[in-house]
Order: C-alpha cells, then structure tokens, then sequence
C-alpha cells in the first residue's frame, strides 16, 4: 500500500473535483428534429363568381398568422413559426412530444388543430394547416 503525503493527496482531490465540475457544466448538445407544412387560408372573400378563381392569399394574409407550438401539456408555449409568402413553415425543435396550434386571427379556425405532434432526432414532422377564415 502506497501512502500519498497529505499535499499531494490534496492536490489530486482539487484536481479530480476540478475535472468533475468542468465536465458536468459542459452543456450536452440537444437532438433536434423539423416540424414543417403547409398553410391554406381561405376563404378570402365572401362569395366567388361560378367561373372566377379564388383569390390567393397576399404575404399580409400569411404574416399575420403564425404556427404555435407548446409543450406536451398544450399550455406552455415553446416557439412560434412564421408562415412565408408561399404558406410554408419550417421550425427546428428538440426531441419530444408538442401540441401545435395557430394564433388565432379574429374568427379564423384551424381544422384538425391544437394537435399533438412528435419530433424525432434528424427527421422531419409534416403537419399541413388548413385555415378557415370564417368569412361567408
């Protein structure tokens, strides 16, 4: 058995908790996924003319509009996607279980939302968004 003098055991036990405070404040890198889709926003006008295309949603119509994402329990609000000028949203998030929801624009009704969605490391969740304007 090796007995250590008493400076040099100290030394070692600095030294060892040192490597331990350092390697436990080295933050680990978070496993993200992509939550991305489509958004439709319709109707735009009131009554179309039999023969008239619908018109198509102008960027102001997509800017003001964002998807909503929150924890699993759907109540703590995680991030928010901005929708771009072709109706399209990309967010990155960290592995786990949200709920997805719209900010909601007067009496705009997004079908099939809040839902549940799960992200999954290095893969992509689709989750296309189709909103009801309520204008009629």
């Amino acid at each position: 058995m090796i007995l250590l003098k008493e400076p040099m055991q100290s030394r070692i036990c600095v030294v060892v908790l040192l490597v331990f405070i350092l390697t436990a404040c080295i933050p680990t890198p978070q496993v993200m996924g992509t939550l991305r889709g489509h958004v439709t926003i319709g109707p735009l006008v009131p009554a179309i003319q039999e023969g008239w295309p619908e018109p198509t949603p102008d960027s102001q119509v997509y800017a003001a509009r964002q998807i909503v994402i929150f924890k699993a329990n759907g109540k703590t609000e995680v991030a928010r996607a901005d929708i771009n000028t072709q109706g399209n949203y990309e967010i990155s998030l960290p592995v786990g279980a949200y709920v997805v929801d719209i900010n909601r624009i007067g009496i705009d009704h997004a079908k099939g939302l809040p839902k549940e969605v799960e992200i999954l490391a290095d893969r992509v969740t689709v989750l296309d968004v189709d909103i009801d304007t309520g204008i009629r």
